[in-house]
């Protein structure tokens, strides 16, 4: 029985920009099945290589209801920027939920870049004011380019400001995303003149100390943390941490995986109750992702594998349905 390859550039034709709407959607249902308990997942297995943050995770998940089932292998390597490569390089494998046979095989690359910021936009959707629209980034590589780009085709920004400690990546990332998406994107000269009067926060980078404080962020901001996936690192300032509305993507996951919450319990900065849930319980309706207007509220996202099952398996659907990619057997 054959399978079929995608390459990223394929995977890129089947997943558009023009589809970043229904993509949110698709997450947002995911992340209802998966804090429902109507998917099977377990905490994603890192495999520590070479320096600390350095990592191969393996990451399978099934989704009965569509009969996704699938696993991505993902290697994290933090210098690969220095050499010219993403951080983040892997492969989404599928397989029929009936007979176990190999069905597809595609780069997770691009999956990852965008199936993260369509979770993060859904955290945007149900977590933030709904006139929020000035965005404050810190980073500027690919996840702040990803999210920049489905936020834009999810809602109206009117501002962007943008901060990274590397300079010409700022300068690459104002040229480039201000011709793509037509923006004014401002360049701004510290992380904190970044978010200051933002109500739209994200936190895209791979450092391992906290690179915001609290009394940076304005009350009432929706604060995204996409970075520090790691229990030794850390992206945010513990005390806001502690001051947000806190929810996350597997309160199970944070609850080992992320440093901003692993540190802060065994810091004794707050107990496991701040977790007020998981974004997949916000969206059903169970868990409020607001409870006023100058609330700050954070999403930790950790990334589940059932997010990259589903991607993986809509773009396998498209690319079947239109014959791209190569049928290969083994």
């Amino acid at each position: 029985m054959g399978f079929r390859f995608l390459t990223e550039a394929q995977v890129r034709e089947l997943l558009p920009a023009s589809e970043f709407p229904a993509l949110v959607d698709l997450m947002a249902a995911t992340l209802a099945d998966f804090s429902a308990g109507r998917v099977a997942q377990p905490v994603r297995t890192a495999v520590p290589v070479g320096p600390p943050g350095q990592y191969l995770g393996v990451m399978p998940g099934f989704i009965p209801a569509t009969g996704a089932l699938g696993a991505k292998l993902v290697s994290v390597v933090p210098s690969n920027v220095a050499r010219g490569l993403s951080s983040h390089l892997g492969i989404i494998a599928l397989f029929d939920a009936e007979t176990g046979a190999l069905r597809a095989v595609m780069d997770a690359r691009y999956i990852t870049e965008v199936r993260t910021a369509a979770v993060s936009a859904v955290s945007v959707r149900h977590m933030a004011r709904p006139d929020a629209s000035r965005l404050g980034l810190v980073g500027a590589g690919v996840q702040a380019r990803s999210h920049l780009e489905v936020f834009a085709a999810t809602r109206p920004i009117s501002r962007v400001c943008v901060w990274s400690p590397d300079a010409p990546q700022v300068a690459a990332f104002v040229r480039d995303m201000s011709r793509a998406l037509d923006l004014d994107i401002g360049r701004a000269a510290s992380a904190a003149s970044a978010v200051r009067d933002a109500d739209l926060v994200v936190l895209a980078t791979s450092s391992d100390q906290p690179v915001v404080e609290s009394d940076w962020i304005a009350d009432g901001a929706h604060v995204v943390s996409v970075g520090a996936c790691r229990p030794h690192q850390r992206e945010m300032d513990p005390a806001l941490v502690a001051r947000g509305r806190l929810v996350v993507d597997s309160i199970e996951a944070a609850s080992v995986e992320s440093g901003d919450i692993v540190s802060g319990l065994a810091e004794g900065r707050f107990g496991r109750d701040h977790l007020v849930g998981e974004l997949g319980s916000v969206v059903a309706g169970l868990v409020p992702g607001r409870t006023r207007a100058d609330e700050v509220t954070i999403f930790k996202s950790l990334g589940l594998a059932v997010e990259d099952v589903a991607a993986g398996a809509l773009a396998a659907r498209r690319a079947e349905a239109r014959g791209l990619g190569v049928e290969l057997t083994l």
